[in-house]
C-alpha cells in the first residue's frame, strides 16, 4: 500500500470514530442526568420520611394533650357536681337568711330603700326554671329538698354518689385512647368509626365505669384493624401538621376555659385532695351561716 493509499483510508477512518464520542458523551450525560436524578429522589424520600416522622411525633403529642384535657375536664365536672351536692343547700341557706334578715330590717325601719333591697334579697331565692337540673335533685321547684333539708339540719341523709374513675379506669381510658383515637385516622370512614367508639369511651369513662372500658377494649381488640396507612406526599403531610396545629390550638382553649373556670381554680388549689377544699369550704359556710342566724335572732327581738 502506497503512502497516499494510507493517508486516504486514515481519513476515511475519521468520520467513523466521531459518531463513536458523541454517542460516548450522549451515554455519559444520561448516566449523570440519572444519577442527579437518583439522588434527588433519594433526598426528597429523606425529606418526605423526616416529614413524616415529625407528623408520627405531633399526632401522638396532639393525643396526649387530648387525654389530659378530657382528664382533668371529667375532674372538673365530678367536682363541680360533688360541690353543688354538698354545698348547694348552704349555699341557699344563705341566701335565704340573706333575704330575711333584708326584710326584717325594712319592717323595723319602713325605709323604702330597706324595701327595695328586702325585694331584691328575696328575689334572689324564688324558684328558677331548671334549677333541679342544675343542683341534681337537691333543690326543687318548691325549694329544698327533704335531702338537703336533712343536711341543713343535721339529720341523716345520704351522701352523693361518688364518680372518680379509678386508676385502673384511667389506664384503659389513655389505652385506648391512644389506640382508637380518631385523629390517627385519614380516611373518613375509619375516622367516623373511631369517633364514634372514643364518644362511648369517653362516657364510660366520665361515669368511672371500670368493667364497660374493659368491655370497650375487648371490643377494640376483637374489631376490625386499622387500614395501612398510605405513603402520603409531602404536601399532605405538612397539610396534615397544620391540622394537628390548629387542633392543638382549641384544645389549648378549651383547657385554658377548665382552669380558669372557678371550679377548675379550686381543683388546682387542692389536685390530690379536692374533698378536703370542700370539707374547708363546708366549714367556712356553716361559719357563716351560724353568723346570719344570730344576726337574724337579735332583729326578732
Amino acid at each position: 500500500m502506497t503512502n497516499r493509499e494510507a493517508q486516504q483510508q486514515a481519513q476515511r477512518a475519521v468520520p467513523e470514530a466521531e459518531p463513536q464520542e458523541e454517542d460516548r458523551a450522549a451515554a455519559e450525560a444520561q448516566s449523570e442526568q440519572a444519577r442527579s436524578e437518583e439522588a434527588r429522589s433519594e433526598e426528597e424520600a429523606r425529606a418526605a420520611e423526616r416529614l413524616e416522622r415529625a407528623v408520627r411525633a405531633a399526632e401522638q403529642a396532639l393525643i396526649e394533650f387530648e387525654i389530659a384535657v378530657e382528664t382533668f375536664r371529667v375532674e372538673v365536672e365530678n367536682f363541680s357536681r360533688l360541690h353543688h351536692q354538698r354545698l348547694g343547700p348552704m349555699y341557699s341557706r344563705l341566701d335565704e337568711l340573706d333575704a330575711l334578715i333584708a326584710e326584717a330590717v325594712a319592717a323595723r325601719t319602713g325605709d323604702p330603700e330597706d324595701q327595695r333591697r328586702a325585694r331584691e334579697a328575696r328575689g334572689l331565692v324564688q324558684p328558677m326554671p331548671g334549677v333541679e337540673e342544675l343542683f341534681h335533685g337537691w333543690i326543687d321547684s318548691d325549694g329544698l329538698s327533704p335531702e338537703a333539708s336533712a343536711m341543713l339540719t343535721e339529720q341523716p341523709v345520704q351522701p352523693p354518689p361518688r364518680v372518680r374513675p379509678s386508676e385502673e379506669a384511667r389506664r384503659i381510658y389513655r389505652d385506648l385512647a391512644r389506640k382508637a383515637h380518631p385523629d390517627l385516622a385519614e380516611e373518613g370512614a375509619e375516622r367516623e368509626r373511631r369517633g364514634e367508639f372514643i364518644v362511648r369511651v369517653n362516657a364510660a369513662y366520665a361515669a368511672g365505669d371500670e368493667a364497660a372500658l374493659r368491655a370497650l377494649a375487648e371490643e377494640w381488640e376483637a374489631g376490625p384493624p386499622p387500614p395501612e396507612r398510605r405513603a402520603s406526599r409531602s404536601e399532605e403531610l405538612y397539610a396534615r401538621l397544620e391540622w394537628l396545629a390548629e387542633r392543638k390550638e382549641m384544645l389549648a382553649e378549651a383547657a385554658n376555659e377548665l382552669e380558669s373556670s372557678a371550679i377548675g381554680a379550686m381543683i388546682k388549689m387542692a389536685p390530690e385532695d379536692p374533698d378536703r377544699l370542700l370539707d374547708e369550704i363546708a366549714e367556712q359556710l356553716i361559719a357563716q351561716v351560724s353568723e346570719k342566724e344570730a344576726r337574724l335572732a337579735e332583729l326578732a327581738r
